[in-house]
């Protein structure tokens, strides 16, 4: 486990190598609870579901789960009757091996999108996966999700509720191909904490629109997007109720986690150099500031520019006016790292300042609209000639 990283009670984990796409690694993980957890989750917008978040999304409206199984490396979409079949089978093998309601298995994949998945080298090896739960760590689990991503991504946060300490922890994969809704990753996270069905489907939803939702990299949304949470009260709190205190001190919690575990995911963007915030304030609403935000980190020209050194506010404002959103260009100003550049929508003749501030490996971007109350940050990140090395080469 990674020093600072706390792990709720009554959740254990395992790993199995494959070789569903190379040898060499563990590509399948397993997190257990060993109770009934209470379970929500947010999947893709894409009109284009893998099988696994088609079997998933059918699994979740009972609100409950025991195991869910992860393997990379292959994302078993577009992969037709087979695909589902799989899927299917990957769940009942588990369940079968640990005696669990097949149902309560939930199933995750990540990988190259429209190749099966090859079941003669998984099937025998989940058996083992299954018997070997509890021998692995969280970090091994984050470890295993992994296709382009540099690191192990997790995070954890412990609080007091109801005079109880509770838990949440997670951990998630994403470096490419990120785009809401959702934000092309990943994710799963867990509790100690007792919690009522309808609290954490609200909760969720909170803190994925503030963190998952308002990251991009390049613009593609996935057919896999999965957010997963388990909450199986370990820790022995009242359950935590819609409207309560206890709802708000979770709810604070888990979109801190998540935001956490969001940021490590841009800042592996592929083949990034620098993490960049796009802060959009004062628009009409909060709606117009995202908007206009989301077009911003989605700009092949800005994130160029920024990778580039080159202090081009011209097109940051470019893309706030064509976002939808309202927009005054006599009214803007925009900063860079704390510089101003713009000001009422005229330069300030201090681009070639800006220019120094951009070599820093976290940009700041900030649009004051100067319109309203509304504020919105959405995090992306440069694009490199790396990016394009890795993506040309994603298949072989």
């Amino acid at each position: 486990m990674r020093k600072g990283v706390h792990i709720p009670a009554g959740f254990r984990f395992s790993t199995v190598e494959a070789a569903i796409k190379k040898p060499g690694r563990k590509d399948i993980a397993l997190i257990l609870s060993d109770t009934d957890a209470v379970m929500t989750g947010s999947f893709t917008r894409n009109a284009v579901k893998a099988a696994p978040v088609r079997l998933d999304m059918q699994r979740i409206r009972s609100g409950k789960g025991r195991a869910i199984v992860v393997n990379s490396g292959n994302a078993n979409a577009c992969t037709g009757v087979r695909g589902m079949k799989d899927a299917e089978e990957t769940a009942r093998s588990i369940a079968d091996s640990l005696h669990l309601k097949g149902t309560s298995v939930y199933v995750c994949s990540t990988g190259v999108i429209g190749t099966p998945l090859p079941m003669e080298r998984i099937l025998p090896r989940l058996p083992e996966l299954a018997s070997a739960v509890g021998t692995a760590t969280f970090d091994d689990v984050a470890a295993a999700i992994m296709t382009t991503d540099t690191f192990p991504k997790m995070a954890s946060i412990r609080k007091k509720i109801d005079g109880r300490t509770v838990t949440i922890a997670g951990v998630c994969k994403g470096a490419g191909m990120i785009c809401p809704n959702m934000a092309t990753m990943l994710a799963f996270l867990i509790t100690d904490a007792a919690v009522e069905k309808a609290a954490l489907k609200a909760a969720l939803r909170s803190a994925v629109r503030k963190s998952f939702n308002r990251i991009t990299i390049d613009g593609d949304m996935s057919t896999n997007d999965t957010a997963l949470i388990m909450a199986n009260g370990a820790a022995g709190n009242a359950p935590i109720r819609l409207g309560t205190n206890g709802y708000f001190v979770f709810e604070a919690a888990l979109s801190h986690i998540c935001a956490e575990l969001a940021t490590l995911i841009v800042k592996d963007g592929e083949g990034a150099t620098k993490l960049v915030e796009i802060i959009v304030k004062n628009a009409r609403t909060e709606t117009e500031a995202e908007r206009a935000a989301m077009a911003i980190a989605n700009s092949m020209l800005v994130k160029t520019a920024i990778y580039g050194n080159d202090a081009n506010w011209g097109r940051l404002i470019a893309a706030a006016g064509y976002s939808g959103s309202a927009v005054d260009d006599s009214r803007v100003d925009i900063s860079l790292n704390g510089l101003m550049v713009c000001r009422n929508g005229m330069a300030t003749g201090r681009d070639k300042e800006a220019n120094e501030l951009l070599k820093n490996t976290t940009v700041t971007v900030v649009l004051n609209l100067k319109l309203g109350k509304g504020t919105a940050k959405v995090l992306t990140c440069d694009l490199t000639e790396e990016y394009i090395r890795i993506n040309a080469e994603y298949r072989t």
